[in-house]
């Protein structure tokens, strides 16, 4: 017992939940008889507890459960805290008559004051950290019913105990309008870094500097490098083959097999800035193709050779959560059959199914080499795209749009082809604006990272404060009406 809670104020007494009230516990109807189920009966388990009123219980069980088994059933307004494991110390309010299992005690709220329940359920909330301490003492994470009744407890006079309660639901009711307010952040972040990407890829970002430097080189040039670049590969590539099988060339006529890229039709794309350009995918890309999944005894969890990228390690802001059930395979793999899914930092990766769709992140340098699942495309870009500009157009809703209007929905879910993933369209501005681009959108994203950041530490410290307020209150230490 603290010193804290021996120096009360006058008219307030010390003493053990024990002493306040008829306390007792559940049971559980056995599971081999399905008649003990699916009643009328509400049956409340720990998981059911939301430390408010109990109005959303899972099961039911029936008038021959409760009769044979140690369930009981306990009247509206008792209150119930959870014993076992990491609910230790959760708690409810029965809004209607309902039994228990055994994991629950249950203070039962015939014969008490109405003001007495409530006043319990702060003091219990205020006093979980040390119930579950007290807990963490045995083999297993459990507190008993002898525990929680032989658990002290500050009884002020019941005209202060409605008090502290009324004082105390009315800082809830500021509490849950601020926490509102701040869950609604995060939210509207998310919209601002739209509206950002909306107004990169529409050239309003870099308006300024376009008028400062008339002068750049337009994208159709830069284009028009990459296509003579692309053919220049090709051909040296046919010759090293034909090479390699002892078959040199007696004219040029082999150059004729060469496929000229897809052009694309812009009739239905926006009107871009002066000296861009739109493209396909596939134009600008050296390499785009999705990934492919092995056996179950080919992928081991946590650690491995090879990491292998699934979607839930992708995002929605372009960096990759690989701490997210990490899951490698063994090189032997990663060469031969996974081969043609290997992925090397800087490349772009973004999911073709979902839902949802969207979630884009570049491969990291913490590896060397990577490998994907078949949920998931590589874009590798060309040098004179920047893969970060490639992810951030990615990202847009924008481009969400194109891709998902070029794709049939199955089961009302979008998926997306490797067709419709080479055929996308890109805005390429000249590569000198879309580092300023880029530029622009890191600082921009910066700005709404640090709001979010400190709305987590209001957020923090807001419950800090909720509690150092419970506290005062059940030490007699805060004059109610002053809460």
């Amino acid at each position: 017992m603290s010193e804290e809670l021996r120096e009360l104020p006058e008219g307030w007494e010390l003493t053990t939940l024990g002493k306040l009230g008829e306390w007792s516990s559940g049971g559980t109807p056995s599971r081999r008889n399905t008649e003990y189920y699916g009643g009328l009966i509400p049956w409340v388990k720990t998981g059911d507890l939301p430390d408010d009123f109990i109005k959303n219980i899972k099961e039911t069980i029936t008038q021959e459960g409760l009769v044979n088994s140690s369930a009981k059933l306990f009247p509206h307004g008792s209150l119930v805290v959870a014993m076992y494991g990491a609910t230790i110390g959760k708690l409810g309010i029965l809004d209607k008559p309902a039994a228990t299992n055994q994991a629950c005690a249950v203070l039962i709220s015939r014969g008490i004051t109405t003001a007495l329940i409530p006043y319990l359920f702060y003091y219990l909330l205020s006093s979980r950290e040390d119930l579950r301490m007290i807990g963490q003492g045995g083999a297993q994470p459990n507190i008993s019913q002898a525990i929680i009744k032989e658990y002290s407890c500050p009884l002020p006079p019941l005209n202060e105990q409605k008090r502290i309660v009324a004082k105390i639901e009315e800082l809830n009711d500021r509490t849950q309008k601020a926490k509102e307010a701040l869950d609604s952040i995060p939210q509207l972040c998310d919209r601002f870094r739209q509206s950002v990407l909306a107004a990169a890829f529409r050239g309003d970002l870099t308006a300024d500097w376009r008028e400062q430097n008339p002068d750049v080189e337009p994208a159709s040039v830069l284009l028009e490098r990459i296509r003579r670049d692309r053919r220049q590969r090709w051909e040296e590539s046919e010759l090293i083959k034909m090479q390699a099988k002892g078959k040199l060339p007696k004219d040029e006529n082999w150059k004729d097999k060469y496929q000229e890229p897809k052009e694309i039709h812009t009739s239905h794309l926006p009107e871009l800035p002066n000296k861009w350009s739109w493209v396909r995918a596939e134009e600008v890309c050296d390499f785009i193709t999705k990934g492919t999944t092995p056996s179950s005894n080919e992928m081991f969890e946590q650690a491995g050779d090879v990491p292998f990228i699934k979607v839930y390690n992708l995002t929605f802001d372009g960096k990759l959560d690989f701490s997210v059930n990490p899951t490698f395979i063994d090189k032997v793999t990663h060469d031969s059959k996974l081969a043609r899914s290997k992925v090397f930092p800087g490349d772009v990766l973004m999911n073709i199914v979902g839902p949802p769709l969207g979630k884009v992140s570049i491969v990291p340098d913490n590896q060397p080499e990577w490998n994907i699942n078949q949920a998931i495309v590589v874009y590798r870009p060309i040098k004179g795209i920047y893969n970060r500009f490639l992810c951030y157009y990615l990202l847009s809703s924008e481009c969400l749009f194109f891709a998902t209007s070029m794709a049939k929905a199955t089961a009302g879910q979008f998926n997306l082809t490797l067709e419709i993933c080479r055929d996308l369209p890109l805005p390429i501005p000249p590569i000198l604006e879309q580092e300023k681009i880029v530029a622009q959108i890191d600082n921009l994203f910066n700005a709404a990272d640090i709001i979010n950041q400190q709305v987590e530490k209001i957020k923090f410290k807001q419950e800090k404060l909720n509690q150092s307020i419970l506290a005062k209150a059940f030490r007699g230490r805060a004059n109610a009406s002053k809460y």
